[in-house]
């Protein structure tokens, strides 16, 4: 196999492109003979390469310059927990239901269905989990809720496309709005508050006392203001520590002279 690849590499090159590149030579002019020539001492070294490499076990013909795609792994979704026999929100409660075959039921299932449906029943899930009675749909725990879903969809989605800035936009607005929520169920009732947070898995960390942006000059300013006050703090606590040696001295001067006017 190897003799028959040599040999027709070889005549390869002497019978069909040599004889086409001297042609492609005459007809475009000088400007072209560097570019065949170039080529034609490439193809001579492919085959002095090939040649050599005869005895080898194998012979590597092809350049493999493509890389073996990588696939992502999958992050854990918060859907996983559903099971696929689980029927879709437009058909659990429906009467027809029961009556129908398995078939049916199976393609009413979420084993078939749509990341959407999925979705919304998350939703109804943790909603379940913190509303206030049966009817309740517009509380503001209702709200972190259905909030919640969104923002933990929006995560996943983003570990697998990170450069979607779009969705990552939609996310930051809403963790704003379930902050905002938070922040109102914390100030007016906060047994729901905490509640909410231990039924949701939710951690909430206080924002800081006010906002404001740090420059350089900032920066120097407030490590001088530092440096400043600890050196204030180390006068004042040596006169205070001045002072009580003198209260002390003070305070024993009377009992010696009483002792010795005793």
């Amino acid at each position: 196999m190897l003799r028959a690849l040599q040999s027709s590499s070889s005549v390869l090159s002497e019978c069909v492109l040599k004889p086409a590149l001297w042609t492609l030579t005459a007809t475009r002019g000088l400007a072209v003979r560097a570019l065949t020539e170039g080529f034609t001492r490439r193809w001579d070294s492919e085959t002095r390469t090939l040649n050599a490499g005869a005895e080898s076990f194998a012979v590597q013909a092809v350049r493999h310059y493509a890389q073996p795609s990588r696939r992502k792994k999958v992050p854990p979704s918060q859907l996983d927990d559903l099971p696929p026999t689980m029927l879709k929100k437009d058909y659990a409660e429906s009467p027809l239901i029961n009556t129908t075959d398995d078939l049916a039921r199976r393609l009413l299932s979420l084993e078939f269905a749509s990341h959407r449906d999925k979705l919304r029943l998350k939703e109804e899930q943790l909603i379940a989990k913190v509303r206030r009675n049966e009817h309740d749909h517009s509380s503001t725990e209702v709200k972190v809720a259905l909030l919640t879903a969104r923002i933990r969809n929006y995560q996943e989605h983003l570990q697998m496309h990170p450069k979607d800035k779009a969705n990552k936009r939609r996310m930051l607005m809403a963790i704003d709005r379930r902050k905002k929520h938070l922040k109102y169920l914390r100030r007016t009732r906060h047994d729901i508050f905490e509640s909410v947070c231990q039924k949701l898995d939710i951690t909430y960390s206080l924002p800081p006392p006010y906002y404001r942006r740090l420059t350089r000059r900032w920066r120097v300013k407030k490590a001088l203001c530092t440096k400043v006050f600890e050196e204030v703090q180390k006068r004042k606590a040596k006169e205070r520590e001045r002072l009580r040696k003198a209260t002390l001295i003070a305070a024993a001067e009377p009992e010696k002279s009483q002792g010795t006017t005793v």
